[in-house]
């Protein structure tokens, strides 16, 4: 049986990708960054650590609902910003099962995704819980703090990738690479054939 890691670097838009991909394969997709919106809204945080955890805690939830599925038999897909850090536990779940995994990773010219970076940042539709560090949900609408968004360079966001692995991570041996600087010029079908040729190789 078989999984799909949809990763990558952020503001690359893995989320999107993971749902097209689920629509065209008929695949669920586990999302950390949905569980991790469910744990804000619900449980919310008053501090960077206690938002810290809530990501470690969406990260062994995923994992816990990958091997379900795993135990299962089932395929489908995993959505996270896959890095060093998150390797073994992922490779743990593949060797247990006796899983294949197609990592697939979003990437592209960083200054443009930089840049793209920022605007979600700044953005009405971001949820809160990803943009604020010392408190969520905010306590009062108009609290100074329910404006502050805190950026990071063009050199520390390049630098955030390269020293945690956001484009390398792959496990199993099989990646494929998409290049999202421009969303128009992704070859979906391209994307496609290469996935069912490598579900084939598995399969047979």
């Amino acid at each position: 049986m078989y999984c799909i890691l949809v990763t990558g670097i952020p503001a690359t838009g893995k989320s999107t990708m993971a749902e097209t991909l689920s629509e065209r394969l008929k695949l669920p997709v586990i999302s950390k960054d949905t569980i991790k919106e469910l744990l804000f809204d619900n449980v919310g945080f008053q501090s960077r650590e206690q938002k810290v955890r809530l990501g470690i805690a969406s990260m062994e939830i995923m994992y816990y609902a990958a091997g379900q599925l795993m135990k299962a038999g089932q395929p489908f897909i995993l959505e996270n910003n896959f890095e060093y850090l998150s390797e073994q536990g992922i490779k743990n779940l593949i060797e247990k099962y006796q899983y294949s995994a197609l990592t697939i990773t979003l990437t592209g010219d960083y200054n443009v995704i930089y840049q793209r970076f920022l605007e979600r940042q700044s953005s009405p539709d971001r949820h809160r819980g990803h943009v604020v560090n010392d408190c969520y949900p905010e306590k009062e609408e108009n609290h100074p703090k329910a404006l502050e968004i805190k950026t990071i360079s063009c050199e520390q966001f390049v630098r955030g990738i390269e020293q945690r692995g956001f484009d390398a991570f792959c496990v199993d041996g099989r990646q494929i690479r998409v290049d999202t600087t421009d969303f128009s010029k992704i070859n979906m079908e391209e994307l496609f054939s290469q996935i069912e040729a490598w579900k084939e190789g598995v399969s047979g």
